[in-house]
């Protein structure tokens, strides 16, 4: 059945901290032009990769995916809260599909998603109950993180599974590009930091707005000088969207989380979500890319893109 692509960055701190005139409205025609293209292809599934900022998934248990049959926002950063309009029942024959791919999986019947998923369903439909969901988490945060490749092989397989169901289905992938912002690691973390990255413990309103502050204030510092944050790089960004337009996804098994880190930044790991949704729409065949979309933002601490693509059809 018909498929189809968007690619879209996302930032806690759009609408909160803007760049100057002319880039938001850069950004917003990017935008408009990707809901316009939605519209035209009128989905009635969204196969919607994202990450997590340890607000889902936390090192109890750190999966490397994860497939929810149904999810709940927490809605960080003034995105949406509540529950997710996920399909259950197609969620769970993709999650069986992708399992008798030989591709392991793992299954939520109540997944916890923040911004990384709202965002893209709030910029592209509206709301988080406005079309049919499957959310697929890829961890791009919580190290160790396994090898490129697992990621392209889980994204064919998703592919195959949805492109057989009898659906319009849309692959969005959320997150990227190269970006290093402060976000808190296991290894060396003090033990109340350690703490919450293992349990996971559900902060109260009050130290959620005491964080939420921290990476604006984290903004204002890198838009200052006054960060040792690592600096954008577009450079990096359009390789990484050159590969992926020219559907030679095989060359992405070669990168290595090193080399991620090293060019994009510890968060450049979300990429991975673009690589699994462009690995699933080439699992229905060659494609192309429609519109392309890409600015440093450093006021979102962002290589910001926005991508969209369909398959090329039969001669």
């Amino acid at each position: 059945m018909p498929v189809a692509l968007v690619g879209i960055s996302h930032s806690p701190l759009m609408g909160t901290n803007q760049p100057a005139d002319d880039v938001v409205a850069r950004v917003d025609a990017a935008l408009d032009d990707a809901r316009a293209f939605v519209r035209d292809f009128a989905p009635d599934l969204v196969v919607l990769y994202a990450p997590d900022h340890y607000n889902g998934f936390f090192y109890r248990k750190m999966p490397p995916f994860c497939l929810g049959t149904a999810a709940n926002s927490v809605g960080d950063f003034g995105s949406a809260e509540g529950p997710v309009r996920v399909d259950g029942e197609a969620a769970g024959t993709i999650a069986r599909a992708v399992l008798d791919q030989d591709v392991d999986l793992t299954i939520s019947a109540r997944m916890t998603v923040d911004h990384g998923f709202v965002q893209p369903l709030e910029v592209l439909f509206g709301g988080i109950d406005a079309v049919d969901v499957v959310p697929v988490y890829v961890n791009g945060v919580a190290a160790p993180l396994g090898p490129v490749r697992r990621v392209r092989a889980l994204g064919e397989a998703v592919g195959r599974a949805a492109a057989a169901l009898d659906r319009r289905v849309l692959f969005v992938a959320s997150g990227g590009l190269s970006h290093d912002p402060p976000v808190p690691v296991l290894e060396g973390a003090p033990p109340r930091v350690a703490d919450a990255l293992i349990e996971g413990t559900p902060p109260t309103p009050e130290q959620r707005a005491r964080g939420e502050k921290r990476v604006l204030q984290g903004a204002l510092d890198y838009v200052a000088g006054t960060s040792d944050q690592r600096e954008l790089n577009p450079e990096w960004d359009n390789l990484v969207l050159d590969t992926l337009a020219s559907g030679k996804l095989s060359e992405v098994d070669g990168w290595t989380n090193a080399w991620f880190e090293a060019e994009g930044g510890g968060s450049a790991h979300e990429v991975r979500t673009w690589i699994a949704a462009y690995a699933s729409l080439g699992a229905s065949g060659p494609y192309a890319v429609r519109s392309r979309f890409y600015e440093a933002i450093p006021e979102w601490i962002a290589g910001f893109a926005v991508t969209t693509a369909r398959p090329v059809p039969e001669r």
